[in-house]
């Protein structure tokens, strides 16, 4: 075979299908159910992710590690070659041999080299055999007069799912094929890369996840990131802005994500070289930092550690959380239950808004489904409670928790009423749907205006004195009860109530901010029509720039700078009715 005709064939790069799947030549890249061409989008983040990324370089940029120009005679980039099943297969040696496949190796003795056949470098060479299918790899790869010296070698099926005898490395640290990972020209020119791309770190773990076989680190520490662990691009990460084909890498960032596959520089992603690369507009990835990344488990995708076969989205697997809705007064708790079906492991993992166990300000939920509210209630007032299989995190189903304040009537009006027909307002706290007002023992007919306000219309014809007025909601559980007058049309007015305590609660009871950081306060008087409160942060009504300041409305913001840290500073709700009734809050500047 000529040198022309390989030339011919390194210009037979990869295609698409449309349904999905890269090839070569002919052949797959891989089967398309491998875990390199499987989507990650769907999976939630790592609960380490922040760790791992800035471990990496959280001000670091993406690299493109390939190129259309020359650097010192050779362009940047992994080069490969095509050829054909009458490929001469030369004899290598290895440095490594115990984990390198002996060959012989497919690959023309003289296929472009990595960095040019004078490197230093890795000297990365590559071979695909379409007529069978067959990629080869080397590392550290030395021409001879009829066989190949290497660093390590080795040979993949790109038709099998199978990966690499386990602790076993390849012609890259992360014992994983390099081909596979490599962006390519005609992928971008096509629109769509539909496969994770390799990506390099400068410090790695003596480990590595699935579906890596191989690490090459002594650190031990898990801020580390392991050989093989999985990243993707955020989907809130703005990539309108970038030249068309670099959008088509960030896409798949975000779909396909990277695998970390050796150690290098930081977010160093390898591809082809080729001269149509745009240089400048691949220089733009350098605006893409670190920070826009997060860590994403893909080891729930795993049907064996040997196999590189993924579990797909889409599965017959599904879950039905029961109920699908509740309305919740806050610190409440709801059972929720999940059935799993499709799958033999029923056990699932719980989470309040996307967060496995849930949170202080969104409620939490225990592993066996109990979702207990918050305290003070949230800003917005319905959280997702979720359950996710353990088989196939993937594959998850919801329900949603609308929380309300407790319910409370804070004034009737008008107040009295004379003896008629009537229409009540019934201002408070906690309405729900469906509730309705009893006036002395009997239901009127009720309406819903908010969750703040009700109406009700009764008729009434002989007077009394503090006539009791409940709300009920759809659940039964009772308001507080009010009282109301009623007096003849012209009958004097009736005796004044009896004397009520006023009483002050303030939520949250105690909290800690950082600088400028803000807090809701809410206060709940009780005994007085006049419900107003005077807020004070350390005495000060409005509050101090030395202790932060809060409004009308209960909003606490800390100041800009604490010059002691850790202080605590009293929050204090004082009735607008009677000053000497009021309750404080302590919260712990940090």
């Amino acid at each position: 075979m000529t040198h022309l005709l390989y030339v011919l064939l390194v210009l037979c790069l990869s295609t698409t299908l449309a349904w999905g799947q890269a090839t070569v030549g002919g052949c797959p890249v891989l089967p398309a159910n491998n875990i390199w061409n499987t989507p990650i989008d769907h999976l939630p983040a790592a609960s380490n992710s922040t760790t791992l990324v800035n471990t990496i370089g959280a001000s670091k940029f993406i690299h493109p590690d390939f190129s259309g120009g020359y650097w010192n005679g050779a362009q940047g980039g992994i080069p490969f070659i095509l050829v054909n099943g009458s490929q001469t297969k030369y004899p290598a040696t290895f440095r490594y041999a115990s984990e390198s496949d002996p060959g012989p190796y497919a690959i023309p003795l003289h296929a472009p080299i990595e960095g040019g056949s004078n490197s230093t470098g890795d000297r990365h060479v590559i071979a695909i055999d379409t007529t069978n299918c067959i990629l080869y790899e080397m590392f550290s790869a030395y021409p001879q007069s009829a066989s190949w010296s290497s660093g390590s070698g080795a040979i993949y099926d790109l038709r099998s799912n199978v990966l690499r005898p386990n602790g076993w490395g390849s012609a890259d640290a992360a014992g994983l094929p390099i081909m596979p990972g490599l962006v390519t020209y005609e992928e971008v020119l096509a629109g769509e890369i539909k496969h994770a791309i390799r990506f390099t770190a400068p410090q790695t773990r003596r480990a590595f996840v699935w579906p890596a076989r191989h690490f090459a680190s002594s650190l031990t520490g898990t801020q580390y990131p392991r050989m093989g662990e999985r990243f993707r691009l955020k989907a809130s990460f703005d990539i309108s802005g970038f030249p068309a084909e670099v959008q088509v890498i960030l896409r798949a960032m975000k779909k396909y994500g990277l695998i970390l596959a050796d150690n290098g520089s930081s977010w160093f992603i390898t591809g082809k070289p080729d001269d149509r690369w745009n240089d400048d507009n691949l220089h733009t990835l350098h605006d893409v930092p670190g920070s826009a990344f997060e860590a994403v488990d893909a080891t729930p995708l795993m049907i064996s550690i040997d196999s590189g076969e993924a579990r797909q989205n889409g599965s017959a697997i599904q879950v039905q959380v029961s109920p699908g809705s509740a309305s919740l007064y806050v610190g409440r708790n709801q059972q929720f239950t999940a059935t799993v079906t499709g799958a033999s492991n029923q056990s699932v993992k719980w989470r309040v808004d996307g967060v496995e166990g849930g949170s202080a300000t969104r409620g939490f939920i225990d592993a066996n489904g109990l979702y207990m509210a918050p305290t003070a209630l949230p800003v917005p007032a319905t959280v997702q409670i979720s359950a996710a299989t353990v088989a196939t995190p993937v594959t998850s189903g919801t329900a949603s928790v609308l929380l309300t304040l407790p319910l409370r009537i804070i004034s009737l009006n008008p107040s009295p009423i004379t003896t008629a027909a009537f229409t009540l307002t019934v201002n408070g706290v906690g309405f729900q749907q469906g509730a309705v007002v009893n006036f002395k023992g009997a239901n009127l007919a009720t309406t819903w205006v908010s969750q703040s306000r009700v109406t009700a219309t009764g008729t009434v014809s002989t007077s009394s004195q503090y006539a009791p007025v409940v709300v009920r909601n759809p659940d039964g559980v009772p308001s507080n009860t009010a009282y109301l007058n009623v007096t003849l049309p012209s009958g004097p007015p009736p005796p004044p109530p009896p004397p009520t305590s006023i009483t002050i609660s303030i939520n949250p009871r105690s909290a800690g901010a950082s600088p400028n950081q803000t807090v809701q306060y809410a206060a709940v008087v009780t005994g007085s029509s006049n419900t107003g409160v005077i807020w004070k942060v350390g005495g000060v009504a409005g509050g101090s720039a030395a202790n932060g300041t809060i409004s009308a409305t209960g909003l606490y913001k800390a100041p800009a700078v604490n010059p002691t840290p850790n202080r605590w500073v009293a929050v204090t709700a004082t009735s607008a009715a009677d000053p000497a009734k009021s309750a404080s809050a302590y919260l712990q500047l940090k």
